[in-house]
């Protein structure tokens, strides 16, 4: 898998020092997924959305219009790739 033009956008709120955090930005470059991260404790502007949001712990991903707590492989693929293909799940 591969990152292609007309991908859902990725957004991660994260903290330096959560290993969650971490594997699952490692995967997103990993597998060429362009992602923006928002630091939930250097970043105002970053906390204040992730309290919009209702976070309660990190990371927490936005992929295109979807939500995920947390982070799991196969859970983000589902969302990425269902989005990309114009499927809801």
């Amino acid at each position: 898998m591969s990152a292609k033009p007309g991908r859902m956008s990725v957004v991660i709120y994260t903290t330096a020092s959560c290993s969650h955090c971490n594997r699952a930005k490692a995967f997103l470059r990993g597998h060429g997924i362009g992602f923006r991260e928002m630091d939930v404790a250097r970043n105002p502007r970053a906390r204040k959305e992730f309290e919009r949001l209702g976070g309660r712990g990190v990371p927490l991903l936005l992929v295109g219009n979807r939500r995920l707590d947390g982070f799991s492989e196969q859970r983000f693929l589902a969302l990425y790739e269902g989005d990309t293909r114009g499927k809801r799940r």
